[in-house]
């Protein structure tokens, strides 16, 4: 069963960066979606960007295309999200996911991490 763990959330000043790592571990990440996702609080989870198993594309939400960018270390077996032009905004518990089937930004994938606190705030 593949497991995810995502590492590298904190706190950030607006305008400022992070990046988020999710690490696979038990099967080989390569051959999944792997979709990054966030739950503000109160709000639904919105899926942000994910890599298709499909055609190999990354793909952006609106809410964060030109500031956000999501990579594949195919030997890490790991994916990352660098978030760049932080936004009070993009402040979420955020989550890598992964599946066999290519949901895109429906958050029906069948494997997910523990969640990592991304705050954006002065």
């Amino acid at each position: 069963q593949l497991r995810l763990e995502e590492s590298g959330g904190g706190l950030a000043q607006p305008g400022g960066s992070l990046r988020l790592s999710c690490q696979a571990e038990v099967l080989i990440l390569d051959d999944y979606t792997v979709g990054w996702f966030r739950q503000a609080p109160g709000k639904a989870r919105e899926g942000i960007s994910y890599i298709s198993n499909v055609d190999g594309n990354t793909y952006y939400a609106d809410s964060v295309k030109g500031r956000f960018t999501m990579s594949r270390d195919s030997a890490k077996n790991a994916v990352y999200l660098q978030m760049n032009s932080l936004k009070p905004e993009d402040t979420a518990v955020y989550y890598c996911a992964a599946d066999m089937l290519n949901w895109e930004f429906a958050d029906e994938y069948d494997y997910w991490g523990q969640g990592a606190q991304v705050t954006v705030s002065s």
